[in-house]
């Protein structure tokens, strides 16, 4: 197992939906930042055009960024942010020697979002992107979808519709943290066992997280503007 080291700040918003003039005033939050992820939904039913305008944006505001596409951004997103050398859909990155993995899209909803994945489909881009950085610690997964029962999956009336693959997932593997998002309502953070569990809520409600990495540990945080 690789330990890491560095110390190491990592600001993390999703569902931004092409609204990202909060960006502007996250001065003080991205001072000293290493590292942006956009946790999903970059854009609201847009394509690749419509993601790269939000990408610019987040990437004039920190060193290094990576991404996932979320259910509200069309197919196209996915390779768009691979070819543009940020995407985490399926992949692993070490970053400040923390190991970062993700899966973009959501699970099958009621709406016919243009890129939702079955539970099978889910597991296997985190196990892809996992065993790329498996023998790393501290670990963080990111995935669009929160796992299944959690203060960070719940609707309106309190039904949980998180991913049972990515619970499942986190039970087998307890990665150190999983950022999420999709779930509007539900900006919270939880735990399953050792794994802290992060939804931000939408970026336009000024929802955003802190993770920082110092000694092979991480500890995390939910903020507001």
């Amino acid at each position: 197992m690789i330990q890491a080291g560095l110390a190491m700040k990592i600001v993390s918003f999703g569902d931004v939906h092409m609204a990202t003039r909060n960006l502007a005033r996250m001065g003080a939050a991205l001072a000293g930042a290493d590292l942006i992820i956009v946790s999903g939904d970059l854009t609201n039913f847009g394509g690749a055009a419509e993601a790269r305008v939000v990408l610019d944006a987040v990437r004039a505001a920190a060193p290094r960024v990576l991404a996932l596409s979320g259910n509200l951004d069309q197919p196209e997103v996915m390779p768009f942010l691979e070819a543009e050398g940020v995407g985490l859909h399926g992949r692993g990155a070490i970053v400040g020697g923390v190991g970062i993995f993700g899966c973009g899209g959501s699970n099958i909803t009621p709406f016919k979002t243009p890129t939702e994945l079955t539970e099978d489909e889910i597991h296997a881009a985190l196990a892809r992107g996992y065993a790329q950085v498996r023998d790393v610690r501290p670990l963080l997964m990111v995935c669009h979808t929160p796992p299944y029962d959690t203060k960070c999956d719940r609707i309106v009336g309190g039904r949980a519709v998180g991913s049972t693959a990515a619970r499942r997932f986190i039970e087998e593997f307890k990665p150190d943290a999983c950022l999420s998002g999709h779930i509007h309502e539900s900006a919270a953070i939880d735990a399953i066992g050792p794994t802290t569990i992060v939804n931000a809520g939408p970026f336009k409600d000024g929802g955003y997280i802190v993770v920082r990495a110092d000694g092979g540990r991480l500890t995390t945080s939910l903020e507001f503007l």
